[in-house]
């Protein structure tokens, strides 16, 4: 799983404007895909952005780049994109958003101080490597992983002492079996013995 870019863009006026960004895209693409990745993020964000209203939510798939967009308007007038690879958590990309958009509020809390164009938010940079592995980062997903793990152990557990439970049944019935057997060996016995006294 991989987190590519964290952008916080206005989207209140067209075109948006980027506020701050930060990308991965060196970490994980070579040298002569770069500027063409990096490009192609930075406008499918500035895009989504903008098309976003205010409250949405939105995850789009884009197959042909093997990623996918989040994003999450804001009724201040922004909007937060996060573009990951196809198998990061949705529920982890959302609530990186939500963090993201509530300290950058938090830093700059009016629009006009939006209007310097590029902002500075060296946090961006630090999710991007902390949030490479969600599951790691967020404690929700933590507690998942564990709570199914704990629930794979249990299947295996109950299973065996199921299968435990058959062969004790199967022992039973075969204890049975040798009971009964062993009556009919001991009145068998009896009668053969019983035609023959020892003196």
């Amino acid at each position: 799983m991989q987190l590519h870019y964290i952008g916080v863009i206005q989207n209140d006026r067209r075109p948006g404007v980027d506020l701050c960004t930060a990308d991965a895209v060196k970490d994980h693409y070579g040298f002569f895909e770069r500027t063409v990745v990096g490009e192609f993020m930075y406008m499918y964000a500035k895009t989504l952005a903008e098309r976003t209203k205010p409250g949405q939510r939105i995850d789009i798939e884009e197959y042909e780049r093997k990623c996918t967009f989040h994003a999450y308007a804001r009724s201040e007038g922004i909007c937060g994109v996060i573009a990951t690879d196809l198998e990061y958590p949705k529920l982890a990309a959302h609530r990186l958003l939500n963090r993201v958009l509530d300290e950058f509020l938090t830093t700059y809390p009016k629009p006009t101080s939006w209007s310097a164009g590029k902002l500075t938010m060296p946090q961006l940079q630090e999710y991007l490597t902390q949030y490479q592995d969600p599951h790691k980062a967020d404690v929700l997903l933590r507690i998942q992983d564990e709570l199914n793990e704990t629930k794979i152990t249990m299947h295996k557990n109950i299973e065996n002492v199921l299968e435990r439970g058959e062969k004790i049944d199967d022992l039973v019935a075969k204890s049975e079996g040798l009971s009964t057997q062993s009556k009919m060996f001991y009145q068998q016995a009896k009668k053969q013995n019983s035609c023959c006294v020892l003196m």
